[in-house]
C-alpha cells in the first residue's frame, strides 16, 4: 500500500484502515497537545485532543506538566468544556466529581454508599505521558513511548531555527482559528511541505502582496531551496534559504517598504541591530517543518490537525507573536497571518478547496496510485544523512510516508 514512489488510494478513503491509524499511530506516538505559552502559570489549562480523544492539558500549583483524558471516572461526561483558563481543578457537570489540575480525585459528594465500594485515590483522570521540548508539548497513550528527543531527531534543530523568530522574546501563541475540510488527515500531512503547489494554488495571494515579499517567496527556481527528511516522518521545506537562520546578520539588510512604519518606532527604543532582528522576524523563519504525525512550525504559525475521520479532518491555526515584544510587531504579524491563513485569507481557503478535491477525486479509478515521486531521481544524501531534494520535490511525503508504513507494519 506504500511503496517508495507511490501510495495507494484506499489511503485517503479506508474507514478500516483509518481505525488502524488511530490505534497504530495516534494513540503510540507522540502527538502535539499545545505551547507553553498557553500554561506559563500554576492553574493554566487547554482543552486539546489527541486524535478522536479530548484531553485537558495543565499546569499544576507545582509547576509540573499535565495530559489528562478528559472524561469523567463515574460516568464518562467531559469534565472541562473552556477552551483556556486558569482555576483550581474540574469539576464534572453531572455529579459534581471534582478533580485536581494533577487529575487526582478530590472529592465525591454525598460519599454514603461508596464506602468499600470505590477508593478515590482509585479513581484519577487517565494520564497520558507528557513531555515537551522548547515550548512544544506532546502526549502519548503509550507508556513505552520513546523519549521524546529521540522522536524528534533532527527535527531538533528545525525547531531551534523556527523559535528564534521570537528575536530574544519568547514565542507565544497571539491567538488561533479552526476549521474543518473533507478530506483525509495525510492530504494536510502533504502540503506543508509541498512547494510544487505554491505558484498555483496561491496566485491569488502572490498577486496581493507587495512586490518584496512575492520575491522572497519566488523559490521554485532557487537552488539553495531545498527540502530535507529529518527521519521519523519528518522533514523541512526550505522557501526563503536566506531566513534559515535569522540570527545570521551582515549589517547591511534592507528594510522592506511595507515595514518602514514599524522601523520608525522601533529606532526609538532598540539598537540598529536589534531593529534589523526583530523586522528579519516578521514574515517568520524561512521554511516549514512538519513533525509528524499532526503538526507543523509553518514559517509563523503553527497548523495542527486531527483526524475526525477517514474522509474529515479538523485544522487549527495558531497565529505566533513576541511575548513581551513591541505591540506594534505583533500587531503586524497578526496582519500577515490574517491575509494568509485567516478564514478570510488568500491562502487557507485556496489550500482547502484543493484539499477537498484531492478527496474527491480520490474515489475515481481506486486501483490508481497516488503518486509521490517528483525529485525522487535528484535525491541526494547530505553528510548528516538527510535525505535532500529541491523545496518543490515530494521529499518530505516520502519521508512522512516511511514513517507511515513502519508504524501500521508493527
Amino acid at each position: 500500500m506504500a511503496q517508495e514512489d507511490r501510495v495507494a488510494s484506499a489511503l485517503y478513503t479506508d474507514p478500516a484502515l483509518y481505525q488502524e491509524e488511530l490505534q497504530k499511530i495516534f494513540y503510540k506516538t507522540w502527538v502535539w497537545v499545545g505551547h507553553e505559552s498557553q500554561l506559563r502559570k500554576a492553574g493554566d489549562f487547554i482543552t486539546s485532543h489527541v486524535a478522536d480523544q479530548p484531553v485537558i492539558v495543565s499546569r499544576d500549583r507545582k509547576g509540573g506538566l499535565n495530559v489528562l483524558v478528559n472524561r469523567c471516572r463515574h460516568r464518562g461526561a467531559s469534565v472541562c468544556e473552556t477552551p483556556r483558563g486558569n482555576g483550581n481543578g474540574f469539576t464534572c457537570p453531572y455529579h459534581a466529581w471534582s478533580y485536581g489540575l494533577d487529575g487526582k480525585l478530590r472529592g465525591i459528594p454525598y460519599p454514603e454508599g461508596y464506602e468499600d465500594v470505590t477508593d478515590k485515590k482509585d479513581m484519577p483522570l487517565q494520564r497520558l505521558e507528557v513531555a515537551s521540548y522548547n515550548g512544544m508539548v506532546f502526549a502519548s497513550f503509550n507508556p513505552e513511548v520513546e523519549p521524546l528527543e529521540d522522536f524528534l531527531g533532527g527535527a531538533r534543530l528545525w525547531i531551534d531555527r523556527f523559535m528564534k523568530q521570537g528575536a530574544g522574546y519568547p514565542i507565544a501563541i497571539q491567538g488561533e482559528h479552526k476549521f474543518r475540510f473533507q478530506g483525509n488527515w495525510k492530504i494536510q500531512l502533504e502540503n506543508t511541505t509541498d512547494g510544487y503547489h505554491f505558484p498555483i494554488v496561491h496566485r491569488s495571494w502572490m498577486s496581493s502582496v507587495d512586490a518584496e515579499t512575492a520575491s522572497m517567496l519566488s523559490f521554485m527556481t532557487d537552488e539553495l531551496a531545498v527540502t530535507h527528511a529529518l527521519g521519523n516522518g519528518h522533514s523541512a521545506a526550505v522557501m526563503v534559504p536566506e531566513h534559515v537562520d535569522l540570527d545570521e546578520d551582515d549589517g547591511t539588510e534592507e528594510v522592506q517598504g511595507r515595514f518602514e512604519h514599524i522601523e520608525k518606532v522601533l529606532v526609538k527604543d532598540f539598537e540598529p541591530a536589534k531593529v534589523r532582528r526583530i523586522l528579519r522576524s516578521m514574515h517568520g523563519a524561512g521554511f516549514n517543518l512538519n513533525l509528524f504525525p499532526n503538526v507543523a512550525c509553518s514559517m509563523s504559525f503553527f497548523r495542527v490537525l486531527r483526524p475526525v475521520s477517514a474522509t474529515e479532518t479538523e485544522i487549527r491555526h495558531c497565529a505566533l507573536g513576541m511575548e513581551g515584544g513591541p505591540d506594534i510587531v505583533n500587531r503586524e504579524r497578526l496582519r500577515i497571518h490574517e491575509h494568509f491563513q485567516g478564514p478570510f485569507g488568500f491562502g487557507t481557503p485556496d489550500d482547502s478547496e484543493a484539499w477537498d478535491r484531492v478527496q474527491r477525486g480520490a474515489v475515481g479509478g481506486m486501483d490508481l496510485p497516488i503518486l509521490v515521486n517528483r525529485g525522487l531521481g535528484r535525491e541526494v544524501v547530505a553528510d548528516n544523512g538527510d535525505k535532500v531534494s529541491h523545496v518543490t520535490d515530494e521529499t518530505g511525503m516520502r519521508e512522512a510516508y516511511r514513517k507511515w508504513k513502519e508504524m501500521m507494519s508493527a
